[in-house]
């Protein structure tokens, strides 16, 4: 017995929606110029892009019928890559900067005036 319909569409949408946020992070990790963009683009939109899938996956394998009730691998990998992915991207950026101390970019200039920008 299939999913109800709108059920169906909920998951079709969300993977539709992970794939585009992959696709985007891919291209981002493959077209931008140095280190540092190029770190942003898996980071950010692949990370909300396998979101999206593995909440599709769990929506899907929580309301089939006969399924035996929450199916907590998905949830328990989509946890595991929303702690990892920025932790692994703050320590690459901390070894970059280590590496080629003149990629840090100039501290933020005082107003004459006192006032923010």
């Amino acid at each position: 017995m299939p999913l109800p319909p709108l059920l169906d569409l909920l998951v079709a949408v969300l993977l539709v929606i992970g794939t585009a946020f992959a696709l985007i992070g891919s291209w981002g990790l493959a077209k931008l110029a140095d280190f540092f963009k190029r770190l942003h683009g898996p980071t950010k939109a692949s990370t909300l892009g396998v979101g999206c899938v593995l909440l599709a996956s769990v929506l899907f394998f929580t309301f089939r019928p006969g399924s035996g009730g929450v199916s907590l691998h998905e949830v328990l990998v989509t946890l595991f890559i929303f702690l990892t992915a920025p932790i692994s991207a703050h320590l690459l950026v901390k070894a970059a900067l280590v590496l080629d101390p003149s990629e840090r970019p100039a501290p933020p200039q005082d107003r004459a005036d006192g006032g923010s920008a």
